[in-house]
């Protein structure tokens, strides 16, 4: 059997040197260089962010930078996570433990209607940041120097508002896989109820809130895709003739291109597909 040479990278085909990796607080990763340590999917690293080490997981094995990341200067990892790593880690899971029950205490003590979601230990453990939910805006700069004072480390209080709370939370959506505001999303896009009236979804509070009580951030997954596909169709109301007859639009069905049609002959209400409509709208461009 002919033995097949290793490719060797050259500048059109460049290493794969860059790991994506996740940390506690729950998003999509972040690409960090790899290239001076020899790192797989599942390796717990080291790797330099804007506020020191922080310890990762590594989601896959290295790959081929992007075409966006292909001049940028990307953070490195600094080197797999060794026993005192690890011991740092866990060190800093009971100090995280310890500082939520003095959390509850002090806001039952000053009065402070808060809700604790998370303490995050920054890995050298310089600082402790705190993330809360509260109904109104709080003032919580009393309980952040009693804090402080009691952990004896710089003490960050952020208040989170319900989507937020929600993805640090996580939990599993009605379709059966982990929240996305908790596996892969970063950032929060807008929201709202028009895009569920452009799929037909029905009105139901109860059905278009996610865990969060907020509208389902999915709900803008398919929105282009709907827009693109009533645009390709008569409106409700309009006249239109078919081979089956002229009528009047009752009805648009998105996903099958059709619509439901009134006949002027005898008012029976027929299912016309674009094709068999004599004359219609254009249909949208494909990009791809």
């Amino acid at each position: 059997m002919e033995e097949v040479p290793e490719e060797v990278p050259t500048e059109a085909t460049p290493p794969a040197d860059v790991v994506d990796v996740r940390f506690r607080v729950p998003g999509r990763g972040r690409a960090f260089d790899a290239s001076r340590v020899d790192v797989r999917a599942q390796d717990l690293v080291v790797v330099e962010t804007d506020r020191g080490p922080e310890l990762g997981e590594v989601m896959a094995p290295p790959r081929r930078r992007w075409p966006d990341e292909s001049k940028a200067k990307l953070p490195r990892v600094l080197r797999r996570a060794d026993d005192n790593d690890l011991k740092r880690a866990d060190h800093n899971r009971m100090q995280e433990r310890a500082a939520e029950q003095q959390f509850d205490d002090r806001a039952r003590t000053l009065g402070i209607k808060a809700k604790l979601s998370r303490v995050d230990y920054r890995f050298d453990g310089g600082k402790a940041v705190f993330y809360f939910v509260g109904e109104d805006r709080l003032d919580v700069r009393g309980l952040a120097r009693d804090l402080a004072q009691r952990l004896h480390t710089r003490v960050e209080m952020r208040q989170l508002g319900p989507r937020d709370a929600t993805r640090m939370v996580g939990g599993i959506g009605p379709c059966g896989r982990e929240l996305c505001c908790s596996s892969w999303m970063r950032d929060f896009g807008p929201v709202s109820i028009k895009m569920a009236k452009a799929q037909d979804l029905s009105l139901n509070p109860s059905k278009l809130a996610g865990m969060c009580g907020r509208l389902k951030c999915c709900l803008r997954y398919e929105y282009d895709t709907y827009v693109s596909l009533r645009r390709a169709l008569p409106r409700a109301g309009k006249k239109v003739k078919s081979v089956k007859g002229d009528g009047k639009v009752v009805r648009q069905i998105l996903l099958k291109q059709s619509v439901l049609v009134e006949l002027e002959d005898d008012g029976e209400i027929v299912e016309c597909s674009l094709e068999e409509l004599v004359e219609r709208r254009p249909q949208p461009k494909n990009d791809s």
